[in-house]
């Protein structure tokens, strides 16, 4: 995401990563990536937990889990070339200061209002800190081979964190109150802020032109519209409604802004025409549909195993550790799958192998069946983590060299925007399957159904304020329309995912970046130096060296 490294700057750099203990400044930065891998994934097992505190509304529930992914994507450009301009360690250790500030709000918030404040901060923080950590880390590794191991251990620390935290949230739900899963960062902030400071080398990037301070925040204001725009349609607003309406056609009138900025600006932000390379663009568009899958039906999923089921937050997080697990196999796999088959069969298997995993899903009821859901998280993770790894190596490689930096910043928001939209947009399908199945629950007053309709664990305290046979049975029409909206929602992700499985057959049929890279030389160093736009496909450019 930072600015691409030049010859007339890369002595410099060269020096200062050899001054530093290289090693100790990777712990700093791996302990930077856990943070945001762990925020990301922490709270979905809390979420009843907070539902039953709080008591949010059903949009206010998708705010909540939804604003960081959100705000994170829509700042990735901004803060990404603020650090080549004022500094990567600055920007980090603001990052740092953030991080830990928003961690103590969410953690203390009585308000649903104010927790999702707090997940707005922490995705700005989260956006600071990102991009500079993976410039940093190009920068003080610069040998090739050392850069890949460090990129490898980058990348076992990435899938640490998504596996440890449901884990971690599980266990603090067990012994502590929700707020308990934000207070972890601020320790780790304390440390990392000192320590970045003495250890961290500064850089800033040697990229032509001014800073387009305007082309980024309508970037970011353009995003924001748009998804609050599908976010309220998911709850059931009218479209005509100007509160929906609006922010759809200002948010798409700013992207479009955006992009004719870009196009006509001789130093732009992002080299959009990349977008006109077929397999660029599909290797985006399959980022999208896999994170929109992948995030959604973990939320839900996490929701069926608490409610439904009835299992506690640390059995839930080690319920869906099979999934991660699956994903850390897919992507040592990864490599050697590519170079046999390609990116084009092995996106379309990936996103194959997922959908298949998806309708196999559908066969969960209202009583636990611990071996399905164990072989579908299995196939789950495997094939999302293929369908990621292939569509990175492509889009990466599709990259012109000299326009790779920005190719990663496009790669990292799609990787965040498609885990904010999907949460949203499945969460929506979700509700607007759920509700309709408890309107005619005998001897339940309307304004009660209503209540009930919002999310299941409403429903569940308004079955346990009814109590007697009225209430118990609210409480099986609850947890059978949850059950029913989850296999609605399973549906429609298996048809999104067989529609990425169609997109993908517009990717190339061999793995082309790899030739080059054996003829030449040269396309291997530059993917090992600006690839790895987000933790997940760390290991790719191990694909092309």
């Amino acid at each position: 995401m930072s600015g691409t490294t030049t010859a007339a700057v890369r002595p410099r750099r060269r020096a200062a990563g050899a001054g530093a203990n290289r090693w100790v400044v990777l712990v700093v930065l791996c302990v930077s990536l856990l943070l945001v891998a762990l925020d990301a994934t922490v709270l979905h097992v809390a979420v009843p937990a907070v539902t039953e505190d709080l008591r949010p509304g059903a949009i206010e529930l998708l705010w909540i889990v939804d604003i960081y992914p959100l705000v994170c994507a829509s700042l990735l450009i901004l803060f990404g070339t603020l650090g080549d301009r004022v500094g990567r360690r600055r920007i980090l250790l603001l990052g740092y200061a953030l991080f830990g500030v928003a961690s103590a709000v969410a953690a203390l918030a009585q308000t649903a209002e104010t927790l999702i404040l707090a997940r707005a901060l922490l995705g700005v923080g989260g956006a600071m800190i990102m991009p500079a950590t993976l410039s940093i880390l190009r920068q003080v590794f610069p040998d090739r081979r050392e850069r890949a191991l460090a990129i490898g251990i980058w990348s076992a620390v990435a899938a640490v964190g998504a596996a440890v935290g449901p884990l971690l949230g599980g266990f603090l739900l067990e012994h502590f109150w929700w707020g308990a899963v934000f207070l972890v960062n601020i320790p780790l902030m304390l440390v990392s802020l000192p320590v970045g400071r003495m250890l961290l080398p500064e850089s800033r990037g040697d990229r032509g032109g001014p800073w387009d301070v305007v082309g980024a925040l309508t970037a970011a204001a353009g995003l924001f519209g748009v998804v609050l725009g599908v976010k309220r349609l998911g709850g059931g607003e009218p479209v005509a409604s100007p509160f929906t309406l609006v922010p759809l056609l200002v948010g798409a009138a700013l992207l479009l802004f955006f992009v004719r900025r870009q196009g006509r600006r001789p130093h732009p932000l992002v080299d959009l025409r990349m977008f006109r390379r077929p397999a660029f663009s599909t290797s985006v568009g399959c980022i999208v549909l896999a994170m929109l899958a992948l995030v959604g039906l973990e939320l839900i999923a996490a929701q069926y195993l608490q409610l439904v089921l009835g299992l506690s937050p640390l059995q839930t997080g080690l319920r869906l550790l099979p999934l991660t697990i699956a994903a850390m196999a897919a992507g040592l796999a990864g490599a050697r799958m590519l170079r046999r088959f390609g990116p084009r069969r092995m996106v379309c298997f990936g996103f194959c192998l997922t959908a298949a995993a998806v309708v196999t899903l559908t066969a969960m009821g209202a009583t636990d069946n611990a071996g399905l859901l164990l072989f579908g998280f299995v196939l789950l993770g495997f094939g999302l983590e293929t369908t990621l790894f292939g569509a990175y190596e492509s889009m990466l490689s599709e990259a012109p060299a000299e326009q790779a930096g920005g190719a990663a910043a496009i790669g990292e928001t799609s990787y965040q925007l498609g885990a904010g939209i999907g949460i949203a947009l499945l969460g929506s399908v979700m509700n607007a399957a759920y509700a309709p199945g408890l309107a005619s629950v005998p001897g339940v007053p309307p304004h009660a159904s209503d209540a009930a309709g919002h999310s299941l664990g409403e429903a569940y305290d308004v079955a346990g304020r009814l109590g007697g046979p009225v209430g118990a049975a609210l409480r099986r029409a609850a947890r059978d329309s949850f059950v029913h909206g989850l296999h609605v929602t399973l549906l429609v992700s298996a048809g999104l995912l067989l529609l990425g499985a169609v997109m993908a057959l517009r990717l190339p049929r061999v793995m082309q970046c790899g030739e080059e890279a054996e003829g030449t030389g040269e396309s291997t160093e530059q993917v090992a130096e600006v690839g790895l736009p987000s933790p997940r496909e760390a290991a790719k450019p191990r694909v092309t060296a």
